[in-house]
Formats: C-alpha cells, structure tokens, sequence
C-alpha cells in the first residue's frame, strides 16, 4: 500500500513546493510544535540495585557484540577495578550461551539469583495472580483470575530488565506469532501489554492437562489413541504453516493433554510458540551459529548445522514425536551429550525402526497393534519424517497427515514404491469378501485389480503433483533470497535486478507446472513493481492473468486476484479507468464464488480505495475503505486498510481525520508486529506526515527520527527504506528553517536512491523534489531550478505527461521562477500543471486548485488582476470545500483575493476576504 510516508511519489503539492514558504509567497503564521510528553521512568529495583544492573546490562550488551575469542581480555580490562562485576558478567555470557529457548534457563535466571528477590505482583491488569505455574530463565508464567468473569488464565511475565535484547525479542515474537493463530489445538492468546516498569506480558489460555508422553504413559495409549493425539497436533502444526508460521522446537513437552468434558476425547494444546518464525521472513529462517534456539533431541541436521529451516523442520521434529509416541524412547540417547556430539550422533547415525525398537525393548503398546504390514507402514512413515535431506522428507505437514491417513483406512501410502505386490495385499485386506466372489472369476479379478490400480495411480498423482508445487514454490523462493532480500536493494555488489531476472528465467522453465509458474509471476511481478520496474512488471502479471484465464476460465477466484494484482500496477503507472476497471471486475468474481466477507474481498476492496484515492475521488475512496475495514479480522491486513483510508483523507487535506487514523494503525502496529518492526516505522513516519501538515513540525522529526532508528537497525543505512526515512526527516527539518541539518540528511538519501535505481527514476524525483526546496527556501534559485528541472525530465520520460506526478514537477519548477519574479517562465508551466491535474485527476482536485491559485497569484504580480481573479477564485472555491479551512494556500488565495478586488476598485469584496483570512488565523493561531 502507498502510505503518505513512505511512499517514493512526491507528496501532494501543498506539502512542497506548494506550501507558501518559499521567497515571493505569502507565508503562513508561524507554526508551533506541540510539546511531547515524557514519560516517568519507573525501575522495579531498589536504588542499590538498579544502579548495578544498569552498569551490568550496558557491560553485557556490549560483551555480546566482542568476539568470543577476545572476550575475556576484554572483560578484564573493562572490570580491572571490579572483580565482583566481571564474576557477574561471566555468569550472564555463560547463562546467555546456554539459553536454548526463552523459558530455558538463560541470562536473566542467573541476573535473577543475583537482583531479584522472590515476590510477583499481586495483580497484572484486571487479571489477580493466584500462584506460579512455572519459571524459567527469562520469565515467569503465572496462574491468574479475571475477577469480574471469574475466568483463570496463564499470564507468562519476562522480566525485561533482567534479560538480553535476544530474549525480549521471542518474548515479542512469540506475542505476535501467537496473535495470527486461532485453532482449537493451540493455546490462544487473550492479551498483551507491558507493567508500568515497562516489562511485557501476555495472557494465555490456562490449560490444565499434563506433557503428551505423560499422559499416554499415565492412561497406557494404545498406538490408535496415540495416533489420534499425534494426528491433532499436526494438524494444529499443519494450522501454523498454513498462516506462515514454523514452530522450530516442537516437542511432547510443548504440547499439553487436557481431558475432555465428559463422554469426549482428551484435548490436545500447542505452547510455546517462543522460537518460531514467519515464512515471510526469510532473513530469520537461519539458526545463528553457535546459539542453541532449539531442543537438541527434536532439531533437524538443518538446525544443528546451522542452515535454513522451513516447513521440513518442523515435519522432522513431528517424525522424532511420532518415533517416541510409538516407542516410548526418542530415536537416539542424547543424554549428556556435548552440542558436538549431539551434531555428530544425529547427522552421523541412523536411528532404529520403531518396530525394531519395539520389540527389543518390550513395549506394551506392540501387542495392540499385532499387524506386521501395519507396523511396516509405521516405520516407512515415521523414518521419512526424519529423512536427513529434506528434500526426501514430506513435502508438507499435510502430506505426512494424509499418509496417516492412508495407514489408518489401510491405503497404499504415498511415501511406499509402487509395488504391485504391496498394492494388492492392501486391496485384499480392506476387501476380503470382494475380492474372495472376484477370484471365482479371473476376468472381475482382473478388472477389479486394473480399475483400483489406475485409480491408486490417479489419487498418488495427485498428491505428488500438489506436494510437488508446495516443495517447489518453497524451494524456489529460498534460492531466490539466498543471495539477499530484494524487497530492499541490493546486497553488496549484487543487482536486485539480476536476482530478479534469474527467478524469472526459473519460472519461464515451469510452463509443464501452469499453477506454480502463475504463482510465481504473480509474486515477482510484484517485486518489480515495488522497485518501480513497472513495465517488467506488467509483462509479469500480465502473463499471469493470460495464463490463469487459459486453463481455469475468466471468471475462477485465481483470475480475480489476479485481475486486482493488475489493477494494482495500473494505479501506478497513472491509467486509473482501467486500474478501477480491473479490480470491480476482481472483486464481483470474489463476491460470486468466495463465501461473504473472505480475506480476497477486504483486500480488493481495498485496492479499489486506493485506486478511487489516486483518481482523487475521496469520499467514494472512504466509504469503499471504511466497507473493508468493518469486516476485517486480521490486524496486518486491517492496519493496511485504515492506512489507505488515512490517505484518502490526508490527500482531501483532512489532516486532522488522517491523524487520527494514523495514530490507531501504529497502536495496531506496535500490537501486533511489536515496537521494532518496519511496518511500525511506516507507521510512525505517516503519522510524522500528517503532525507535519498540522504545523507540529518538531513533533513530526521526533517520529520520523524513531522510525529512522527503526529502519537503520533493521535494514541499515544503505537501504532504500532508510532513505525515504532521511526524506521525509529533510523536509520537515527544511520546513523549521534547518537547512543545513536537511541538506545532511538528504544527500546521502539521493546517493542510496541512485545506486540502487540508476539516475532516471521515479523514485530519484522525489529526492530531487525535497532538494529542491530546500534550495528554494535558501533562495538558491539556480540549484532548485536544477533540481526540478531534472525531476520534470525523469517523470516525463517515465510518465510522459500522462500522471499528475509530472505535474507536481511542473508546478515546482514554475515556483522557482515565481519566487525570482520571472512570470513569463512560471506561467506556462503553470497552465500546463493545471491542464494535466484536470485531464488526471480533475477539475475539483486538491492539486488542481493549488495550481490555479498559484496561477492568479503569476497574473496578479504581473499585472493582470482581472485575470487573475478567474483562477484564484476557482482555487479558493475548490479548497474552501475541503473539511480543513486552515490549509495555507486557502489563506494565499484569500489574501491575494483581497489585493485583486483592491486593485479593481472593489474594496467591499476585498474586506470579505481580509476577514476571512483573519477569523481562520484567529480560529487556528497554531497553523
């Protein structure tokens, strides 16, 4: 989505070059920032203490970024003075090292024996605590009552000021992956928040039940049951991959047993969603080497030898789970073992069947089950699961759960050979009266066995084929990101593009795979896209489109989003009719074949709103927006669309509508993605927009300068993202008059901008655009003019003169000859900004009433009042009916309104607007 903020186009005209700043225009009452509050600091230590732990947390963090190697001369010279402190260190580091997940014992269990005394809050929100349902090195989890339901619930605290930032972090990841699952076989998550002393916690279902292999061990779980408890917690697994999620450390004691109410089967829930991680994250699929975030006994070699995971990972761990249901023992002893030796035993040996390990050591559980060719299924099953390639593992949880249920109907598994032998013993079994009437025929056996052969061959087809293209597509987009993340520029040396071209020569190889292969253009097409190649893109998704309406008709749900992905682009490179077009026609083949209010419904109707915002169609976009965000469930999807609904009100100069909005989507935000996530920065940086639109320009650095510590952790500062963050921080420091401070800051954002698109980019005009105005306001007339010179050049050769974008170009360049009096240059351009604003956006657009303003304002200077009227009453006409009164250019046209009708000897009408002008001041002297 576009976002006010973080958008590569130009912001509207009046948040440029526009606003009358610049030399030779009426300038607007001083704006006043609004002082921001600060917030108490509140520490849960006595004074004593936290002056120690101050000093140990600064000295811990940065013995994590030391090497190991020179850690210990490090220590001793930072804690010559101090052997007590450098005691403590180590046993942080140490503790630190042998974290394996955030509620092993880690960093914060030894700070703990050393700080904290042994007492908990009595109350966490409306939740009173009863007892302690468990500790562990980085938290506490809490048995805790809601007194007004009356309800018990598991409150799980971290002690934030008592752990490293990598424990904050799964603490926060966890929350938030917690929040995107909804399955009765998962604990949910109630709620989320932080104590006043700033630690976080979140509220949990409380399940009071007992550790899988506990409880079968305790009621002597037959294989059936055990299968049907393993069957319920791949599914829950199956669940979370489905909402791209991998759990990374699946094991008997992270799923608990419940008993059902009575007459009903025992339930089954997943916790500790602690280490796991979203598939659209690729950059955190790696186990850092040398951190154990993981349960040696049930990681994958992948894990072990720290390589990518995926959705293999957690089918090897749920392989070992099955292993030890069904032997009572995990495939290999591990005890005691140093994490080398662990490495070596799990990549170096193959584990026993578990019908061999059954019956060696006697398990109860093989006389339930006495079938050998079902036993022989077991272990062909299990031993797959935890096939050392992934490659030769289960394609998917879903492919695993279906050879379960082969085995259990008495099936042929996918996972077998085609063995005829093995076929037809299976078919005998499950059909012995058959098959006994079809041997009394040789012909009705011989049609039989043929007729359930092919139809075997179909069903196994089909599931390869789909285990396949989930195998494939996976694979696909892990070498493509392999080499670096192309959603924010290159890696070193390495072009985005070239990572790019070599998926879409991939790609082009699928043409046997029309299903995958659409998918896959439909992604990199909008790759291209966000990096601003909109033709590449458009060849992308327009393949897409074509291939998809081939072979499952004009009118399927997949040609829908395909048609808004289409859609989408076309918004981007100005043919609006046609963007509009293409989503309407998406969105009634989603309404005809998807059930109400589907996911694919919001985010067309969402992607229509943008598309009525571009055409600046405002209210038709709010009311569309608002339709979609009534019905939406997920927080990153809602966020998205209360974003765009902030655009449309800030593009109509509803600032004050627009910032409210803002300030509700970073609340969501921070909710779901946590307060160090992009997404947030975005988020802080439109709501910088619209404070800066208000006049509250040192409030708007503020969230700009949060966001740009945001991005510069995250993405660093070379990165495309960083640089839009540097953008939008320049014109607002431009706007306080700091124009060296600005110049600073968006140099070195031009510098990113054309080493990652080359000097004729869109996205290079908007740079230009910011540094133009600065040169402006220095009255630097000769630089300006070169600044948006050169952004008139790039939008025409990538627009021609076909979106308002090229416009904005024009009128800037036409402001610099304003501003140095030259009226014969400025007002050429000036007609041709306002010819292109009513072909593209309309007569009664925001935009276009800023350029007639400024229009009549080149006539009146140059001595043609009565000229001048026409357009600085039309512009005054179109701003005075926005829902902002205040906005500055409605104050220019009233001023020059007023010197217009003086000079025609019309002083009354004059005087109308002089007391317009002065009630709007005195009504907002903060503007």
């Amino acid at each position: 989505m576009r976002r006010p903020g973080c958008s590569e186009s130009p912001p509207p005209l009046c948040s440029a070059t526009g606003e009358p700043h610049g030399p030779g225009c009426c300038s607007n009452s001083d704006a006043r920032a609004e002082p921001r509050p600060s917030l108490p600091e509140t520490n849960s230590l006595s004074a004593m203490d936290a002056a120690r732990w101050s000093r140990l947390q600064v000295l811990f963090h940065d013995a994590l970024s030391v090497p190991e190697s020179d850690r210990e001369r490090w220590l001793d010279e930072v804690c010559r003075e101090d052997a007590s402190l450098r005691d403590d260190l180590r046993r942080l580091l140490a503790a630190d090292a042998r974290a394996t997940s955030w509620l092993d014992r880690g960093a914060a269990g030894s700070a703990r024996a050393l700080l904290e005394p042994d007492v908990h809050p009595e109350t966490i929100g409306p939740y009173r605590i009863r007892r302690v349902l468990g500790r562990g090195g980085m938290g506490v989890v809490y048995l805790a009552e809601r007194e007004d339901l009356g309800s018990h619930v598991a409150v799980k605290v971290l002690r934030a000021p008592l752990v490293s930032a990598l424990g904050r972090t799964r603490f926060d990841d966890e929350a938030r992956t917690l929040a995107r699952l909804n399955h009765p076989s998962i604990a949910r998550l109630f709620d989320a928040g932080t104590l006043p002393d700033g630690t976080p916690y979140m509220v949990m279902e409380y399940v009071q039940g007992e550790s899988l292999m506990a409880y079968c061990e305790r009621a002597q779980c037959d294989v059936e049951q055990r299968l049907d408890l393993f069957r319920e917690v791949a599914e829950a697994v199956d669940y979370a991959h489905r909402q791209a999620i991998i759990h990374r450390d699946l094991k008997p004691s992270n799923i608990l047993v419940a008993p059902g109410e009575t007459g009903r089967a025992p339930v089954v829930k997943l916790l500790d969603f602690g280490i796991a991680r979203p598939l659209d994250r690729p950059d955190l699929w790696r186990t850092q080497t040398g951190q154990w975030v993981m349960t040696p006994a049930y990681a994958a070699p992948e894990q072990l030898r720290g390589e990518a995971v995926g959705v293999f990972t957690d089918v090897y761990a749920l392989g070992v789970m099955l292993y030890e249901l069904l032997t009572g023992t995990p495939p290999f002893d591990l005890a005691g073992c140093t994490p080398g030796q662990v490495e070596q035993i799990v990549l170096g040996q193959e584990p026993e069947k578990p019908s061999v390990r059954v019956a060696r050591v006697g398990r109860v559980t093989a006389r339930t089950w006495p079938d050998r060719q079902a036993w022989a299924d077991l272990d062909l099953l299990c031993l797959k699961a935890m096939h050392k390639d992934p490659a030769r593992r289960y394609a998917s949880v879903e492919a695993l759960l279906r050879d379960l249920q082969h085995l259990r109907r008495r099936e042929p598994l996918e996972a077998r050979p085609d063995a005829p032998g093995y076929r037809l013993g299976l078919f005998v079994q499950r059909n012995r009266r058959p098959v006994l009437a079809a041997v009394l025929g040789a012909v009705a056996f011989i049609g039989v066995t043929g007729f359930y052969t092919w139809r075997l061959r179909s069903a196994r087809d089909t599931a390869l084929q789909e285990a396949g293209r989930a195998q494939r597509i996976e694979r696909f987009m892990m070498a493509l990101f392999e080499d670096g993340d192309v959603s924010v520029g290159p890696p070193d040396s390495l072009r985005v593009t070239t990572l790019l071209e070599r998926g879409v020569r991939e790609a082009q190889m699928l043409g046997a795979e029309p299903d995958v292969q659409t998918e896959l253009y439909m992604t990199l097409g909008r790759l291209y896209q966000q990096l601003g190649d909109l033709d590449r893109a458009d060849s992308l998704l327009s393949a897409a489109l074509r291939q998809r309406e081939q072979y499952l008709g004009v009118d399927h749900p997949s040609v829908a989003r395909s048609r808004v992905a289409l859609g989408r682009l076309r918004n981007d490179q100005a043919a609006f009719d046609e963007a509009e077009r293409l989503i309407r026609e998406g969105l009634l083949a989603i309404r005809r074949h998807l059930p109400d209010r589907h996911p694919a419904e919001a985010e067309a109707l969402t992607a229509l709103g943008h598309a009525l915002t571009e055409q600046g169609s405002y209210d038709r976009a709010v009311a569309v927006l608002e339709e979609a965000a009534r019905f939406q469930t997920d927080p990153a999807s809602l966020s998205e669309t209360l974003t765009e609904l902030a655009n449309a009100h800030f593009y109509a100069g509803r600032y004050a509508t627009s910032d409210s909005l803002n300030r509700l989507v970073l609340a969501l935000d921070q909710r779901h993605f946590g307060r160090r996530h992009p997404r947030v920065a975005g988020s802080l940086i439109n709501l910088g927009a619209t404070r800066h639109q208000l006049g509250y320009f040192e409030e708007a650095e503020g969230l700009y300068r949060q966001a740009l510590e945001i991005n510069l952790a995250y993405f660093g500062p070379d990165r495309v993202e960083t640089a839009a963050n540097l953008r939008m921080l320049g014109q607002t420091l431009a706007f306080q008059g700091r124009y060296d401070e600005a110049l600073e800051v968006l140099r070195p954002a031009l510098a990113v901008h054309e080493r990652v698109y080359g000097r004729d980019h869109p996205n290079i005009a908007s740079l230009l655009n910011e540094l133009g105005t600065v040169a402006l306001q220095q009255d630097d007339f000769a630089s300006a003019e070169a600044f948006f010179s050169r952004m008139v050049a790039i939008y025409r050769t990538v627009y021609q003169d076909g979106h308002y974008y090229t416009g904005i170009g024009l009128a800037n360049l036409a402001s610099v000859y304003l501003a140095e009096g030259r009226y014969g240059r400025a007002e050429p351009l000036f007609r041709d900004a306002v010819v292109l604003f009513r072909r593209t956006l309309g007569a009664t657009h925001i935009q276009t009433g800023i350029a007639r303003i400024k229009l009549g304002r080149v006539l009146l200077r140059s001595g043609r009042p009565q000229e001048a009227l026409g357009d600085l009453r039309a512009g005054y006409d179109i701003l005075n009916a926005q829902t902002s009164p205040s906005v500055s250019w409605l104050q220019a046209a009233r001023g020059d309104l007023a010197e217009a009708y003086e000079r025609l000897g019309n002083p009354e009408q004059a005087a109308v607007f002089r007391s317009e002008r002065a009630a709007a001041e005195a009504a907002h002297p903060d503007r």
